[in-house]
């Protein structure tokens, strides 16, 4: 038996297929803004524009605690393996965002802590996410954007 048209959209146009649709272009739009940023150290700009610096390191920058994290833990909230996070790390430490130091509560321990041009970053990434919320409530209506962020947060929770 052939699929009919409408059996096939509901795979495509279902609640998560478009939340990550919708994060997929929220997180473009972020990265986007983030590499015209005048106050972001111009090499981690340049990153970012040519596309060096995408979704996946934003992952670091969502949920790296600003006093800084352990490995296991940061994959844990990011919801990847801690050998995928370790190459994001790795990156952003050539890059000069993060750098691991000692932790001061497991002398085993190492924790990952932002850098002051990775707290630029985090800067620069607070302001991109509040400039694309901004865009997102010009788009739907801020009646739409109230609705869909008390629903997302209902969900989530």
């Amino acid at each position: 038996m052939q699929a009919t048209p409408r059996s096939a959209v509901w795979r495509q146009a279902h609640l998560g297929r478009l939340a990550e649709l919708a994060r997929l272009r929220f997180d473009a739009r972020v990265l986007a803004l983030m590499a015209r940023n005048a106050e972001l150290a111009l090499s981690l700009s340049h990153l970012a524009a040519r596309g060096k610096l995408g979704a996946s390191h934003i992952q670091i920058t969502r949920h790296l605690a600003e006093d800084g994290s352990g490995l296991t833990e940061l994959a844990r909230q990011a919801g990847i393996t801690k050998q995928a996070m370790g190459k994001l790390v790795d990156q952003c430490a050539a890059w000069g965002l993060v750098e691991r130091q000692p932790d001061p509560r497991d002398a085993r321990g190492v924790r990952i802590v932002f850098t002051d041009n990775g707290r630029q970053w985090l800067d620069a990434y607070r302001q991109a996410v509040e400039q694309a919320e901004a865009e997102f409530r010009l788009a739907v209506g801020p009646e739409v954007a109230t609705v869909v962020l008390l629903g997302l947060e209902a969900y989530v929770a």
